[in-house]
């Protein structure tokens, strides 16, 4: 599988999840929003606060959805899923539970996470391929 990709994106997994921990990096100083996350990439990116958003709900959506697998190979107790919590501090407590921080060589360690998630289940633990989307009537 084409880990680095994510299925209907037109951004790498590296660059969605290099734009979420500039997005991280805002909340912790206080920032309420998407629009530090927007600021802090390239503007040839066109990499918007909504664009943002959506990816984080699609990574914290696919974390809580490999749950089963997860458990397997992570420490999980850490993290703190919920409907109500903040989406920013649920995807701080997986990547912290993953050994993934912003401020090490965090790329390699993702695509190791990424390639046993799916040479596992033979699945991308981020997106929804097109075999799983729901057909419109």
């Amino acid at each position: 599988m084409p880990i680095q990709l994510i299925p209907y994106f037109q951004y790498t997994v590296n660059s969605v999840i290099g734009t979420l921990f500039l997005g991280v990096s805002c909340w912790r100083m206080g920032q309420v929003g998407f629009c530090g996350a927007e600021a802090s990439v390239a503007p040839e990116s066109n990499v918007t606060a909504w664009l943002a958003i959506c990816w984080l709900m699609m990574v914290v959506t696919g974390l809580r959805r490999g749950h089963a697998e997860l458990i397997r190979i992570y420490d999980r107790s850490c993290i703190q899923a919920s409907e109500t919590g903040d989406p920013w501090q649920e995807f701080t407590d997986y990547f912290v539970a993953f050994g993934i921080a912003p401020e090490i060589k965090w790329r390699p360690l993702l695509h190791t996470l990424l390639y046993r998630y799916s040479h596992t289940t033979r699945l991308f633990l981020f997106g929804t391929p097109s075999q799983f989307r729901s057909v419109e009537a």
